[in-house]
């Protein structure tokens, strides 16, 4: 007991703690309050171990003199924003986990310029007097996709509840069983419908159904024939779903409006450039379906949204819906939006400029090159790792193109050192942090998803792994 005394003697008090050189300087970028508590939980910690005789005398001083770079990084990590930049080497472009599509730093450098300032969100420039917030993306859409009208919510889910609450409110909407697909997050379909006020009439079986099936459910109380693109899974063998011209000619028989969620928002054939088709909205549009929803931050390449396009006077009516303000998008959004969009107005500019889109499209041979340069960079700057570039696959994600593998190049990282599984752990948390994948005990990192700015990063990262472990 009396050794134990003398331990807690040795312990600094706050104040003098607060007078540490380096803890004084601390205080001039991280709140005093924000230090306070990581001294008490410092100190706290080292009282504890003395209680249970983790502790010696010898071992005391030694500790003492660690506390005050420990204090001073715990508190960096409590001021540190929470949400942070990660390197994706996982090969899933959009990754729902990550952050789903990149933007590209030339839109966000004239985002920061309208958002950090007033802006005409609301304001008619033209006309002196309060404007739509609308107006600055509604005509972008409609060019792009050939739509009469367009109205941007927050997210695809929203659109649909949007849609359904204006068009089908407690009245009947008609829709595929096979198509009654779960979202991210454990979102249905039919639970959206639910709170949209709409009433299922599900027909056909998971795997088939028949124009036939939609004639035969159609009455009195049927406000819309509802058709979701099952973009996140395909069902493949025995199977059958009414063709989208098909299904807009019955609903054009009954005067009943086709509504389509056609989910990743592709506006470019991507079988040109080797992937699977992918219905686009234009073709739905073309097709004559009367109101097409889809995401912005999918196969899009753009933030978080929900965009519905279709038939200006169903559009008009959403509009006025109250719904809508509730669930409408702020100006980053639209100003993001917009910049992106404006890409599309030429293809090869679209194709070049946005993120998901160039990782998609990106040749074999430009991805060999790519893992090439990475691999001499890790064998320049680091002696105890083991690398090799191996065939791999990556995946679109974000619920698009599900069966679609794309052929690529992976580094494949190990060391004596250290086991796969703790690498991998080091790097998820390095300062910045690095995603990898782990496949028949190698550490995969696939450079389809990794800009060649961060290379440097990931030596640094894969370097500070190696040795935080051998130091342990």
């Amino acid at each position: 007991m009396k050794n134990r005394k003398e331990l807690f003697r040795n312990l600094p008090k706050v104040d003098e703690v607060l007078q540490r050189k380096n803890i004084h300087e601390a205080l001039n970028y991280i709140p005093r309050e924000i230090i306070l508590e990581s001294i008490r939980e410092v100190l706290e910690s080292i009282r504890k171990d003395i209680i249970s005789e983790n502790i010696s005398q010898e071992h005391i001083e030694d500790e003492i003199k660690k506390i005050y770079n420990i204090i001073i990084e715990k508190s960096k990590n409590k001021i540190n924003p929470k949400l942070k930049k990660i390197i994706n080497g996982t090969g899933t472009i959009i990754h729902t986990n990550l952050g789903r599509s990149l933007i590209s730093k030339n839109i966000l450098e004239k985002v920061v310029e309208i958002v950090s300032s007033y802006s005409n969100l609301e304001y008619n420039l033209k006309e002196g007097k309060r404007g739509s917030r609308y107006s600055h993306i509604e005509d972008i859409i409609c060019r792009i996709t050939g739509a009469e009208a367009a109205l941007v919510v927050n997210n695809n889910a929203s659109a649909v509840m949007l849609i359904l609450s204006t068009l089908a409110k407690e009245k009947e909407v008609i829709v595929s069983r096979g198509e009654l697909v779960e979202i991210g997050g454990s979102f249905r379909v039919p639970e959206v419908m639910e709170q949209s006020g709409g009433k299922l009439i599900d027909i056909g079986t998971t795997n088939k159904t028949h124009l036939s099936d939609y004639e035969l459910a159609i009455g009195e109380e049927t406000a819309a024939l509802l058709k979701v693109h099952t973009s996140n899974y395909k069902i493949v063998g025995f199977t059958e779903s009414v063709p989208i011209e098909d299904l807009v000619n019955l609903g054009r028989k009954n005067n009943i409006p086709v509504i389509e969620d056609i989910g990743s928002g592709v506006l470019i054939d991507l079988s040109k450039y080797g992937l699977s088709y992918e219905p686009t909205v234009q073709d739905s549009l073309r097709a004559g379906v009367d109101i097409v929803s889809f995401s912005g931050d999918k196969l899009l390449g753009g933030p978080q949204a929900g965009i519905i396009v279709g038939k200006k006077k169903l559009i008009d009516k959403m509009k006025k819906n109250q719904l809508t303000r509730a669930i409408r998008v702020d100006k980053m959004i639209i100003a993001v939006l917009e910049l992106v969009l404006r890409e599309y107005l030429e293809e090869e500019k679209a194709i070049k400029n946005i993120p998901t889109l160039r990782m998609l499209t990106m040749s074999l041979k430009d991805i060999t090159k790519k893992a090439k340069n990475l691999y001499d960079l890790v064998a320049e700057n680091i002696d105890d790792v083991e690398i090799q570039i191996l065939d791999d696959y990556s995946q679109v994600g974000g619920g698009s193109l599900p069966l679609e593998e794309i052929s690529t190049k992976v580094l494949s990282i190990k060391s004596e050192y250290i086991s796969i599984n703790k690498l991998e752990e080091n790097l998820r948390k390095f300062r910045i942090p690095i995603i990898t994948r782990i496949n028949n005990n190698n550490l995969l990192i696939d450079v389809r998803t990794i800009d060649e700015n961060d290379f440097n990063i990931i030596v640094e990262g894969i370097k500070w792994s190696i040795n935080d472990y051998r130091s342990e």
